[in-house]
């Protein structure tokens, strides 16, 4: 763990992947840095851990999506990560009964006719709530709505369609085999980062920037914000002057949850390797389940939205149950015995975090963009809320770090 300096050139706010790209493109500036990060680990919403023996979980982002543009599997590469290719479980690969393929057929129908009106009140130009273009009394538009959580962290109402429209899925969607947040760990670890040195203060007003953090205070020239928008939304680190326009901003891209458990799976043989589990549950309460990913005894759930923030709020443990009585719901009883908790993410309750990824707020597409832009050419800022077209994704926060790392050098005047 790097000591804190009194005086840098540039000082990073966050060691998620914004900080250490941004960390990354200033290694051969000349320029001092130093990235501070809250938390005792580096990885920020990315982190990887040994849930067992067995187990290996990414207990944050593990999806490598849009790979063919994503920056992190050429870095995967040069680490010595295995990239695996396989299909993502939520197309074709059901298992069990409890969603038979009639009823998946007509359910994909109805969310591709959905995401088809979504495309053409975008192009509409119209920056209404996304549920305007459900189609009234669809029988499928809770299960609709649950997938929305998995995908925006948030149900449809509280939706952008033109930030909906924004996003560039290239539906290529890879993993990596030891953990995407072990893989981006690795990435930072040749940066200089001071751990367990939370910001409270960015103090701007006199010729150099003062920072306040639990580890002493220090100076910059410039300064690179990569925190996530509901630190700065609830003033978590403070800016003086204030800076009411990036609070605003910063409100409008609230981050919404995602959840995952993994549980242990006994007498696993039995059961498919990369399945698919969820029920025609006519409702948007619900988790999706994986079953065995990369072969491992175990099954992965994931819960979104407000279920997933009132399963956080119900306690430690409350999303292994609810998975479990969900599992045993579609496959009998008789699987409990065979389930056992591991490990469970619970990210809005993570200090520093807040929730999972950000999504716009209806009329509030356009916050990104605000969010982006760069204050006296002295403060910089990053992170995924601040990715035009891959936002809620590691790489669209690992570029909008170089990208904000190369705003600082242009200032500058370095090449």
């Amino acid at each position: 763990m790097s000591s804190l300096p009194s005086s840098v050139d540039v000082a990073i706010i966050g060691a998620g992947a914004a900080g250490l790209g941004a960390a990354h493109a200033l290694q051969s500036s000349g320029l001092s840095v130093v990235v501070l990060e809250a938390r005792n680990r580096l990885g920020g919403r990315a982190w990887t851990v040994q849930a067992s023996s067995e187990v290996t979980f990414d207990v944050g982002c593990g999806w490598l999506h849009s790979a063919d543009r994503n920056s992190f599997v050429g870095i995967a590469k040069q680490l010595g990560f295995e990239v695996n290719k396989d299909l993502p479980p939520w197309r074709d690969r059901a298992f069990g009964n409890a969603f038979p393929q009639s009823q998946r057929d007509d359910f994909m129908r109805a969310m591709e006719a959905f995401y088809e009106r979504l495309w053409q009140a975008a192009q509409n130009g119209k920056d209404e709530p996304a549920s305007v273009s459900l189609e009234p009394g669809n029988r499928w538009n809770p299960m609709i709505d649950a997938v929305s959580t998995y995908i925006n962290g948030c149900e449809l109402k509280d939706m952008s369609t033109l930030d909906w429209d924004a996003y560039e899925d290239s539906d290529l969607n890879w993993r990596v085999r030891r953990g995407y947040g072990a893989l981006i760990a690795a990435y930072g670890a040749p940066c200089p980062v001071a751990l367990t040195c939370e910001v409270t203060l960015i103090d701007h007003s006199g010729r150099r920037i003062r920072i306040e953090t639990s580890r002493g205070t220090l100076t910059a020239d410039k300064v690179i914000v990569t925190v996530p928008t509901n630190l700065i939304a609830d003033q978590a680190i403070r800016f003086s002057p204030a800076l009411p326009a990036k609070v605003d901003a910063a409100a409008g891209l609230p981050l919404g949850v995602d959840d995952k458990v993994t549980l242990a799976l006994g007498d696993a043989e039995a059961f498919p390797i990369e399945g698919n589990l969820r029920g025609a549950t006519m409702r948007t309460e619900m988790g999706t389940y994986h079953i065995r990913p990369f072969g491992q005894p175990c099954i992965e759930g994931f819960f979104g939205g407000s279920f997933a923030r009132a399963l956080e709020d119900a306690g430690n443990g409350a999303i292994a149950a609810q998975s479990i009585d969900e599992i045993a719901g579609f496959l009998g009883n008789d699987i409990r015995r065979k389930l056992k908790p591991l490990y469970e993410s619970r990210w809005a309750h993570d200090p520093f975090a807040r929730g999972s990824y950000s999504h716009a707020l209806p009329g509030h597409a356009g916050d990104r963009a605000v969010l982006a832009a760069p204050v006296d050419g002295r403060l910089f800022f990053a992170g995924e809320a601040t990715s035009p077209n891959f936002f809620t994704t590691a790489h669209g926060a690992r570029d909008s770090g170089e990208r904000a790392a190369k705003e600082v050098l242009g200032v500058l005047g370095k090449p």
